[in-house]
């Protein structure tokens, strides 16, 4: 339940908040650059031609410029040792309440160009801080930010009890398709960039709110500076007396309050201080040639800049900011207070020296830039945000794509409302009969693909329709599968059992049958469907067109019947099939369950996903299985075709073409390998009941032997069990078996199954122990005790932690007289009466010749059949056999 909380909310937040983060990440990503990227834009306002003479010092460009303009009132000056780079200038400028950054040539003062690009960049910062849209879209910026952590930490919750190994964890699988190539993708690169998302969330909030930011000092065991109420007004502080944004943090950094897009900036007003003070102009320049001599002088350290602020007072102070040679980062700056009048340091501050706690509480912006981690780190967290658009875009596909593939019968009745209906049509009403949901399935898309004509469609369960309704309607189609050995699907066997046995005047009638089977029973190949057909033929309705059979929901078949139902209806019908598609597994185990058994080697199997996996107790797992090499050598063999020929529309060879394809297929004569292909169906799949559970991270077969008359293995067991090599890749889809699926509260269960049923039997009860519930009942039978006593160990484990209230066992060779499920059945009838007063819900698992129908006869006998019908309609009888 947690799980599903936490998955509803990371959706919802996604598809809400997440289209502010895309913007945020993708303008935190550009703005994170924005000095090298302005330099590269100007290279001709940041870097100058070299001279063979030394760099103008600050009192000479001081100067220079109260000769050539002396409007201009300088805040400060920055000089490089680099002799490529220019010198910059920061003055008082009408608007600008920081001052203006003037770039000059250091050699001749001449003002170079004016930096381009500070406009894109300043609309780039305050879209990233508050969406261009003030203190409501910082309020929004902030919230996202907090969503943002939320992201993280649910989306670990969400995935972590899934994988354990790094590859499963950091991976991508590039062969992965569809969904769950879009839900690899999401986790991921989710995962690489979780550490950097934490950060930038968490420093991101120092600027949006404030008591983050009190939180924030408090648990880094930083004193929060006091902001100077003093010049609060003037440096645009805010109405708590807190300076906006990050300056706040500069001002922890930096006492001299220099510029935040140019470190090299003093006070805006320093100069009308200065006049009113009374230091001249040759007072300052003098200051500023001696500072300029006698700190390079006492300094003891190389510096990449220094910059010198004009003094503010006479009291024969100056300071001054200079970064390291090689500094951590932009924001690394030391501070200095020179006394030029006694020529000497009275005070200095290297970043160097602070503890790691102060400087990254007064270096917030390079920590949430990630410079303040080096530049490899800078590097990849810009890219961390500039993928962020890729959540966004890949969790609303993921949402659409769930809502699109939750139920395809639930798709299929959501796109039919929406169609404008025909009044004068005559209505028509679909009855299906399903056990796994392929014919449900079928017949929704069959009312959609009507409806999409206007047709008023009415879609109703056999079991739910009542012989009123069958004479209201003139038109019926019947969807129908064959169970078992040849009947109704357990849900409309109430239908076939109070109709068929029933006369009635259905003249009125027309009617069309689409029935489901497998021609690998051929004995009872869509038996239902014919049966109902002649049920209706017999009293009076009228067919539209033949029975049409549909082979292992072969599309082609299932074109054939939206295809007569377009002919008899003069309707445009959209084509519709059942798309199959496979995602590659690893075969990690295998190994046999019962050696020395009188039974056929039964194998456990062991598969493991490439990509992120759902299913439930009772689901089924369908293989694509594919051709041995010795029948693929057989049958080039028998055909003349020589090895490794190529086929070159595919670009593959004949080999790799074959291995999938049904090779019984009697084929005409061929001109090439591709006229070959055409003639050759693929392989069926092949259905086995999952024995295991996700959160066991392995999904588990039961697989027995299986051989034909010619001693070859079959298709799906020699596939599993011999021909496919260990860590080689096996297609595989989950289906969901809804009518198996375990009853989600603590009703008592009874599971009874034989041989192979065991897998779907091990799945329940893997569940009910995960949820701590103990009234479970399990009644197994098989050949041999000390041999086919599968999952032994585990069955024991949990009769003896008592999660497994009662065990039964038949093993039918362990005595002169055979002992089978169904006798053990009837020994504890009073047992089993008891059970199902208690709300039992019975859920059997096997072969449905002997066991399943000798079971159902016993149930008959102990509990009624009117008592069993009952149970099945309320869902306490379901079965799972073949």
């Amino acid at each position: 339940m947690l799980k599903k909380i936490f998955f509803q909310i990371h959706w919802f937040l996604g598809i809400t908040a997440g289209l502010i983060l895309s913007i945020m990440g993708v303008t935190g990503a550009i703005y994170s650059y924005e000095q090298p990227i302005q330099k590269w834009l100007n290279p001709d306002s940041y870097y100058v031609q070299v001279e063979n003479r030394a760099k103008l010092t600050p009192s000479q460009l001081y100067q220079y410029f109260q000769i050539t303009d002396p409007q201009i009132k300088i805040n400060s000056i920055t000089i490089a040792k680099d002799p490529t780079s220019s010198s910059s200038i920061n003055i008082v400028k009408e608007g600008a309440r920081r001052g203006y950054n003037m770039m000059v040539n250091p050699y001749s003062a001449e003002v170079l160009p004016e930096i381009k690009g500070k406009e894109f960049f300043a609309f780039i910062q305050q879209l990233h801080r508050n969406l261009t849209v003030g203190p409501v879209g910082k309020q929004i910026t902030g919230a996202c930010a907090l969503i943002l952590i939320l992201f993280v930490l649910s989306g670990l919750y969400l995935r972590w009890p899934k994988k354990h190994s790094l590859k499963q964890w950091f991976m991508l699988k590039p062969k992965l398709k569809g969904r769950n190539f879009l839900w690899d993708l999401h986790a991921v690169v989710g995962t690489w960039v979780v550490i950097f998302y934490l950060v930038l969330a968490c420093t991101g909030l120092y600027w949006s709110y404030d008591w983050w930011r009190n939180g924030m000092f408090k648990v880094m065991g930083v004193e929060r500076p006091q902001p100077e109420m003093q010049e609060g007004k003037a440096r645009g502080q805010n109405a708590e007396g807190q300076k906006p944004e990050h300056e706040a943090q500069h001002s922890a950094s930096n006492p001299v309050r220099t510029s935040e897009n140019n470190p090299n900036r003093g006070e805006s007003d320093s100069n009308q201080r200065n006049e009113k003070k009374g230091l001249s102009v040759e007072q300052i320049n003098l200051a500023l040639s001696q500072t300029w001599t006698g700190f390079n002088a006492q300094v003891g350290r190389d510096y990449s800049t220094l910059t010198v602020n004009l003094p503010k007072k006479p009291d024969g102070k100056i300071e001054l900011n200079f970064v390291d040679a090689i500094p951590q980062h932009e924001r690394a700056r030391n501070k200095a207070i020179f006394n030029y009048k006694t020529s000497t340091i009275e005070k200095m501050e290297l970043y160097e020296d602070q503890k790691l706690n102060e400087k990254i509480m007064s270096s917030m912006l390079p920590v949430h830039r990630g410079s303040f981690f080096g530049p490899v780190y800078q590097f990849l967290a810009m890219l961390a945000s500039m993928v962020m658009p890729l959540f966004f875009v890949t969790g609303w596909m993921l949402y659409l794509k769930r809502r699109k593939q939750k139920k395809l019968t639930e798709q299929a009745r959501l796109a039919a409302t929406a169609v404008k209906i025909d009044p004068n049509a005559k209505p028509w009403l679909i009855a299906y009969a399903t056990q796994t949901g392929t014919a449900e399935q079928l017949a929704w898309r069959t009312a959609t693909s009507l409806q999409e004509a206007h047709q008023p469609v009415t879609v109703k369960s056999l079991q739910h329709l009542n012989l009123d309704e069958v004479k209201n309607f003139e038109q019926i189609l019947f969807v129908v599968s064959t169970y078992g050995t040849g009947e109704a699907p357990d849900l409309a066997s109430s239908f076939t059992k109070k109709n068929f046995s029933q006369q009635m005047d259905l003249k009125h009638l027309h009617y069309a049958v689409l029935a489901l089977g497998s021609r690998e029973y051929p004995e009872t190949f869509c038996s239902f469907g014919h049966e109902l057909d002649r049920w209706l033929n017999a009293n009076g309705a009228q067919p539209l067109f033949g029975l049409i059979e549909v082979d292992n929901a072969n599309n082609e078949h299932i074109q054939a019947w939206n295809s007569a139902l377009a002919k008899v209806t003069k309707l445009e019908l959209q084509a519709m099939n059942i798309e199959k598609t496979f995602d590659l597994w690893t075969l990690k185990q295998r190994h046999i369950l019962n050696p020395n058994s009188l039974g056929a080697p039964a194998f456990n199997i062991e598969l493991q996903p490439k990509h992120e996996v759902h299913w439930q107790s009772g689901d089924i797992a369908e293989i694509q299985p594919g051709n041995s090499a010795e029948r693929i050598t057989d049958f080039m063999r028998k055909h003349q075709i020589f090895a490794h020929t190529p086929v070159d529309s595919l670009q593959i060879s004949i080999e790799q073409a074959l291995w999938d394809k049904d090779l019984t297929t009697e084929v005409e004569p061929f001109a090439n390998m591709e006229h070959l292909l055409e003639q050759l169906s693929p392989l069926p799949s092949r259905e086995y009941s999952i024995a295991s559970i996700p959160s066991q991270q392995i999904l588990r077969l039961v697989v027995r032997q299986q051989e034909n008359s010619h001693g070859q293995l079959g298709l799906g067991s020699g596939w599993l069990t011999q021909h496919t090599a260990l860590n080689s890749e096996i297609g595989l889809r989950i289906r969901t078996n809804e009518s198996f699926h375990l009853i989600d509260d603590n009703r008592p269960i009874i599971c009874i199954g034989n041989g192979t049923g065991i897998a779907g039997l091990m799945s329940l009860l893997h569940a009910r122990t995960r949820q701590n519930y103990t009234q479970n009942w399990l009644i197994f039978g098989e050949r041999q005790r000390e041999y086919d006593f599968f999952y032994q160990s585990t069955i024991e484990a949990w009769q003896t932690t008592g999660m497994l209230q009662r065990l039964d066992l038949a093993f039918s060779r362990d005595q002169t007289e055979k002992v089978y499920v169904h006798h053990l059945l009837r020994e504890q009838a009073q047992m089993l009466q008891s059970w199902i007063d208690k709300d039992a819900v019975i859920y059997i698992c096997g072969s449905i010749n002997g066991m399943a129908s000798d079971v159902d006869q016993a149930l008959i006998d102990i509990l009624g059949e009117s008592k069993l019908d009952l149970l099945r309609q309320e869902g306490r009888y379901r079965r799972d056999v073949y």
